[in-house]
């Protein structure tokens, strides 16, 4: 394999290149695999528990793609990642790949760990409903490409061993960080609800939209004016959060363009890669659809509304069809002040511990699991210390600079 012309290497561990420059030799290398911001957030939550291992040292890529994703590259800078050119990694070796997405896996050197980018990739329609499709993302030129395959429930491990018998061996139940750290973060929520400008006695509505033309933000539009619009800022403090993906797709600017008459109302505007954690603790209520952040919101307690047209984007079975039979909805005709109030009032204790159940069967585990399977792919010892599970950092809103 070559370069592309005057293809620029950086200087880093593993490279020949950076023998002589390095501070710290004889480290493991870790490479993080980061296609978009989705798979980033997901895989950030992974990085704590190589934290003050002296004997690791964590590079970043952005596999380089025909139709790449917008601001992949700048959010991995932004955690001050050394990043790596994907020419460059294509010509290294690798101690241990992390991805949370099963695209280009096969063309790095290195035992490769393959988590979840979220619950709501488990809940979509996709081209890789059929058993066949499993199959073809864990397989390619009849190898089984992940060295080890982290799953969120014994459902999914289940379904491995019926599509794809020979990477069972390498499937593991790991359970969920992000709701981990989520429960974890339980505590704070005074210090959240401050941090979120919410006032004493104002209820905290957070809406929420993941991506496609059928969620929240992308259906009709005038459902989510009309339910802003109705709130009273005096009473309800807004926080709106939106799906990765539609940062990535329609941009930073042209988001805050759409939001702008709500933004000058006093509605908050999340960044796409956190804050939205933080939120859900915080939150009175949820306005939602079939995305991650509706279902994490009804497995932690908080009542939740569902947009009733995102149903269409649902795998059957999942946990956003279980949230969709059960949860109410949020009907475009009622009274958005009724809707939130009785949702307060009617949400059911066991609706969220049937969601709960559903999101992973190794709840409170995810961190000491994948640390253990780290670490046995890296061929070291773990770390005496437990396994850290941190509560998720003070959410900031996006400042309305467009």
């Amino acid at each position: 394999m070559t370069d592309a012309p005057h293809a620029t290497w950086v200087k880093a561990p593993g490279s020949p290149a950076a023998a002589r420059w390095l501070t710290r030799t004889g480290c493991r290398t870790v490479l993080v695999m980061v296609p978009h911001m989705t798979a980033g957030t997901r895989l950030t939550d992974l990085l704590p528990l190589l934290e003050a291992d002296h004997r690791i040292q964590v590079v970043f890529t952005v596999p380089a793609m025909a139709d790449g994703w917008h601001g992949a590259e700048e959010y991995l800078r932004s955690w001050g990642g050394l990043v790596l050119p994907w020419h460059q990694v294509l010509r290294m070796r690798f101690d241990l790949v992390l991805a949370a997405s099963h695209s280009q896996i096969d063309q790095v050197d290195g035992p490769v760990l393959v988590v979840p980018h979220g619950v709501g990739s488990r809940s979509r329609r996709t081209p890789w409903d059929a058993d066949l499709g499993l199959r073809d993302l864990l397989v390619r030129d009849g190898r089984v490409v992940p060295a080890a395959v982290a799953v969120a429930h014994e459902r999914e491990a289940r379904q491995v061993r019926r599509c794809c018998p020979e990477a069972a061996p390498r499937t593991f139940v790991a359970g969920d960080p992000c709701l981990d750290r989520i429960e974890a973060s339980l505590p704070l929520r005074p210090l959240y609800r401050r941090a979120l400008g919410v006032r004493p006695g104002q209820c905290l509505v957070v809406v929420s939209s993941t991506w496609s033309r059928r969620s929240l933000f992308g259906g009709d539009g005038r459902l989510l004016d009309r339910v802003l619009d109705a709130l009273p800022r005096s009473r309800y403090r807004i926080v709106a959060a939106l799906h990765p993906n539609i940062w990535a797709v329609h941009g930073g600017w042209q988001v805050r363009a759409w939001l702008s008459a709500h933004l000058r109302s006093g509605v908050a505007l999340l960044p796409p890669e956190e804050g939205w954690r933080a939120a859900l603790v915080a939150a009175d209520v949820v306005l939602g659809d079939h995305g991650s952040v509706t279902q994490y919101a009804a497995g932690i307690g908080v009542p939740v509304l569902v947009a009733p047209g995102s149903a269409a984007d649902v795998r059957p079975g999942s946990v956003a069809a279980l949230l969709h039979r059960t949860a109410p909805v949020l009907r475009p005709a009622a009274c958005p002040r009724a809707l939130v109030r009785e949702a307060r009032l009617g949400w059911a204790r066991q609706r969220s511990a049937m969601v709960a159940a559903r999101l992973t069967s190794n709840r409170g585990q995810a961190g000491p699991s994948l640390r253990r399977a780290m670490y046995r792919l890296l061929g070291l010892a773990e770390p005496a210390h437990p396994a850290p599970v941190s509560p998720v950092p003070l959410p900031a809103e996006v400042p309305d600079g467009r």
